[in-house]
């Protein structure tokens, strides 16, 4: 009797999070074992002002110039192992970074044959950078006539590991499940090794003290599920709730919207494996919407800023003094002020009985938000407070860009796949779409099993974990419950309503609440808490990345049975993730 045939998997790694990721991970995911796919994604909001401010010096940039340098060591290495790049690294210019890889190959010997995907800039007046965000068809088509390495310009970053499967498994636009599943693959992919232990509530509970995490892999299946995991012997973990961390990311609804399938993220169920292995299965997908979103970057002025050390006494009081003295020098328009109390009391060191305060200017003339501010600011030195003192001298004005989102029709924007024998091939938009739904608050918290005994008061990251995040201006807030027992109180107990009194912050801002009960986790979505967006703010945390922190920082009476349960290992089993094949 014949064994059954094992299902075909595909093998996806990621090399890169963002542009400035660890400059080795493509050489390590190369060495580390086996992989069909290594994928590298570069491009956030800011990256595309910082690539749209590189185009205005040279117009033959516009793209990750850090990948064509980690391509000097790997680019021979991925095509002699036959392991296909992935990559949006292209940014502005997808077509110049695939013609400097060609040279590069030329020079190099390397047979790598080299397709790209553009047609997502848009026209948006006055805008730097304005790109409409592209789905995976086109990576699929550029793989399917032959390309071992495939460059794009502003796609989804989940459709950097959705293109790979498509191509491999064949699926249509109709396979809507099979491509939710990849995109949930995707997104736990993209930003590298937050989803094996980087950036983790629990870091002190990872086998290294989350010292040098390993970059991603995915085992996709024709089915649509996954199984995440890394490379054996690498640092952090792979666990069920590292990789919900990653989930609940950058999200808002349950429905997640992409070009080529709304994901359902409600119904995403995770397993344990064995040692560092997730099984992610259960996805469910539906039509994707009519419209992409389009990011446009434009410059918003110009901006400076200075840190005055206030020392001892009279803080406030010396904080007000700065600001009477800055607003009679220059005006009020465009200051800002945060005072900062990280002072203590009958501190025996200056650091450690000083407070800071934060001076912002926001101004459209150059020269007000440099010389004119930097000026003010100096000649407090000995005209102001008592021990009058700046962290740093402030010196000349830089440019500030404001991100703003929009919407257009699918079928206005043309995505063209360009094959390595230069053939260009228009990828049709799709023509079943849905619009977004309707999304309440969700159902009345349900009866809590352990509230009305003893509590105890300890600060929530004890029974909670939490990762935050930017979307333009807005920030998202993913928390999760370690047990059954910790998400029952959760859902009952965080509304938006405490939310908004544990993050005074957010008091007045609108606040969207979402369930995952399958992930034991809430979702809030805190709309304008970035201002203009991360590359315009002024806030002391202006991507909200430490929100979830402050968040489990604070102190609060939870139920002392919760406090007193054992919370999950974060390490699935005691075997050593070198020890498996």
């Amino acid at each position: 009797m014949s064994r059954p045939t094992a299902p075909e998997v595909l093998r996806v790694g990621n090399a890169s999070g963002f542009y400035g990721d660890r400059f080795s991970a493509w050489r390590e995911m190369l060495d580390g074992g086996h992989l069909d796919v290594l994928t590298g994604d570069y491009l956030a909001e800011l990256t595309m002002l910082i690539l749209g401010r590189d185009r205005l010096r040279d117009p033959g940039l516009g793209y990750a110039r850090t990948f064509l340098r980690q391509m000097e060591s790997c680019l021979g290495l991925a095509v002699e192992r036959g392991v296909t790049i992935v990559t949006n690294a292209g940014g502005l210019n997808p077509a110049g970074l695939a013609e400097a890889l060609r040279t590069l190959a030329e020079r190099l010997g390397v047979p790598a044959r080299i397709g790209y995907v553009t047609g997502d800039a848009v026209d948006r007046p006055g805008a730097l950078t304005a790109n409409a965000y592209l789905g995976a068809f086109g990576i699929a088509r550029c793989l399917a006539g032959g390309a071992n390495v495939v460059v794009t310009g502003r796609v989804t970053d989940a459709s950097l590991v959705v293109g790979p499967a498509i191509a491999r498994f064949g699926w249509s636009r109709g396979d809507l499940d099979r491509l939710a599943g990849a995109t949930v693959a995707g997104h736990l992919l993209e930003c590298g090794t937050q989803v094996t232990g980087g950036n983790f509530s629990f870091f002190t509970e990872l086998p290294d003290g989350g010292r040098r995490p390993g970059f991603p892999i995915a085992e996709l299946y024709e089915d649509g599920s996954s199984v995440i995991t890394k490379h054996p012997g690498t640092g952090g973990a792979v666990t069920p709730e590292t990789v919900t961390a990653q989930l609940v990311y950058e999200i808002g609804a349950p429905d997640y919207l992409g070009p080529d399938v709304v994901t359902r993220l409600d119904t995403v169920s995770l397993s344990d494996d064995g040692p560092d292995r997730v099984r992610v299965t259960g996805v469910r997908g539906l039509p994707p919407p009519p419209t992409l979103k389009v990011g446009a970057n434009s410059l918003g002025g110009h901006r400076n800023s200075a840190t005055f050390v206030l020392c001892g006494l009279d803080i406030e009081a010396k904080a007000e003094l700065v600001r009477a003295q800055l607003v009679d020098a220059i005006g009020a328009t465009g200051l800002e002020f945060t005072l900062a109390r990280t002072d203590h009391p009958d501190a025996a060191e200056t650091e450690a009985a000083s407070a800071l305060l934060r001076v912002h200017l926001r101004d459209a003339d150059p020269k007000r938000a440099g010389r004119v501010f930097s000026a003010a600011a100096v000649e407090l030195a000995l005209a102001s407070y008592p021990g009058c003192t700046l962290t740093g001298v402030p010196g000349d004005a830089s440019p500030y860009g404001v991100f703003t989102a929009s919407e257009l029709p699918q079928s206005e924007v043309t995505q063209i796949a360009v094959l390595p024998s230069g053939e260009h091939l228009t990828i049709p938009a799709p023509t079943v779409t849905t619009p977004p739904q309707k999304h309440l608050e969700g159902p009345l918290p349900m009866r809590n099993p352990i509230t009305g005994g003893p509590s105890s008061p300890v600060p929530l990251g004890r029974v909670l974990g939490a990762r935050s995040g930017d979307k333009g201006g807005d920030a998202n807030l993913g928390v999760w419950g370690r047990t059954a027992d910790g998400y029952a109180w959760l859902r009952g107990w965080l509304t938006v309503e405490r939310l908004r009194e544990l993050l005074p912050e957010t008091a007045d801002l609108t606040i969207e609440r979402y369930e995952l009960p399958n992930l034991r986790a809430v979702n809030f979505v805190i709309r304008g808490l970035l201002g203009e967006g991360v590359a315009g703010s002024t806030r002391f945390d202006p991507q909200a990345k430490a929100l979830g922190e402050l968040l489990r920082a604070r102190v609060v009476d939870v139920p002392a049975a919760l406090v007193a349960a054992p919370t999950p290992a974060t390490v699935s089993s005691g075997v050593s993730s070198a020890g498996r094949r």
